[in-house]
């Protein structure tokens, strides 16, 4: 499986949704698709086995906010975690499982028998572990969790922090944000599906025989997450990576350093998606696109992709992190992207922006944007003269 190809993941889901609307449920089958070709041991698969069980009571017909069920996220995470890893081992299986467990499941949510009976499936499995896996899964557990009162500017810096003591926590958070990134469209076939990127703008730039980008299929119905929604998700992951890179964690684990680099192209991916898109159906004007790439492009050779700016009139890409992507109020943020959903220029320069940040991740092991840190995004002191 191509970790970042988008019809091998609507694969994946469909295969599991498949198996999930059977009239009988067959955890095996499921086990067996999310393991792929790893194996664990007969006692650990019964647990495992108990694991997926619970998921199921504690989700039920829940669903994410795009429609599909949100026992799928978890699966889906813990498939691809099997398929980086070398081998699997029950503890990461259950942790990947499990880790939006105590961010979803909350005693005032449920009466009080439905409560009892989850926590007693809980307690079930949890008790067939040895006891450094149960205290390990437990913290790792309250780690992966954000506290309502965290910034997730301080909740990724606590995460990594507290990585170092089991490092495999990291890998755990890079698949849980691929999942999301790759889980943001629900479309019958990817629209990078045999459509070169990158020939298209080479095109826009150097071809006066170019016609445009014509997509085959209609402009889409909207979705429920649009474009700038997007963007907001690939800003969240440009925080965790930066992070990541900042503090030097998992750098070692060379598990970890791939799930990021799939991280890294997926986004990029979703950016080339997002522009894409614009050019198509939007901003359809050459003479209009080829101005914003190029515009763009002395941006971002200028560096301003590689540190936190303040806003300033000259250039609308500087200060967007700031404006738009770091407000912390979720009403008010959403209205700052309704804004940016309909200011279509600013949309095509911000994903160009985003795909060159994320080759960038791809192109240097040392890169991250400055001025992310654990209190938030702020653009450096400059010296004084």
């Amino acid at each position: 499986m191509i970790f970042y190809d988008f019809d091998e993941y609507l694969r994946l889901s469909a295969v599991l949704n498949y198996q999930l609307s059977a009239k009988n449920i067959d955890w095996n089958n499921i086990a067996t698709i999310l393991l792929g070709d790893k194996t664990i041991s007969q006692q650990d698969r019964k647990v495992f086995l108990q694991v997926l069980e619970y998921l199921s009571k504690m989700y039920g017909q829940r669903k994410r906010r795009l429609g599909p069920l949100s026992v799928l996220h978890p699966l889906r995470a813990t498939a691809l975690l099997a398929r980086v890893s070398e081998k699997s081992n029950l503890l990461d299986l259950m942790v990947t499982l499990l880790h939006d467990n105590f961010e979803d499941i909350k005693p005032r949510k449920l009466d009080i028998s439905g409560w009892v009976k989850l926590d007693t499936r809980f307690q079930s499995f949890v008790n067939k572990i040895p006891e450094v896996d149960q205290w390990f899964l437990m913290e790792r557990l309250k780690w992966l969790t954000k506290d309502h009162n965290e910034t997730y500017y301080r909740y990724i810096g606590r995460l990594i922090d507290q990585s170092k003591k089991t490092p495999e926590t990291i890998r755990i958070k890079l698949v849980d944000r691929l999942d999301n990134t790759l889980d943001m469209r629900i479309e019958f076939e990817d629209p990078l599906h045999k459509t070169d990127f990158f020939e298209v703008v080479f095109q826009m730039l150097f071809s006066s025989s170019f016609r445009g980008h014509k997509p085959k299929m209609p402009h889409p119905p909207p979705a429920a997450l649009n474009g700038a929604q997007r963007l907001y998700q690939l800003f969240k992951n440009t925080v965790l990576m930066s992070l990541i890179r900042q503090k030097k964690a998992a750098s070692k684990d060379k598990v970890a350093q791939s799930i990021f680099n799939y991280l890294a192209r997926a986004s990029m991916k979703e950016a080339q998606r997002i522009a894409l898109h614009i050019f198509g159906y939007h901003e359809t004007s050459l003479k209009r696109a080829r101005s914003l790439l190029i515009e763009t492009m002395e941006y971002v050779q200028h560096g301003g992709i590689d540190t936190i700016t303040p806003p300033i009139p000259e250039q609308r890409l500087d200060g967007l992190f700031m404006s738009t992507f770091d407000e912390p109020k979720k009403k008010l943020r959403e209205k700052k992207l309704a804004e940016l959903y309909e200011d279509k220029p600013l949309m095509i320069e911000a994903a160009i922006a985003f795909i060159v940040i994320f080759l960038s991740f791809l192109n240097d092991p040392d890169y991250y944007v400055t001025g992310i840190s654990e209190e938030g995004v702020h653009p450096l002191p400059t010296e004084k003269k």
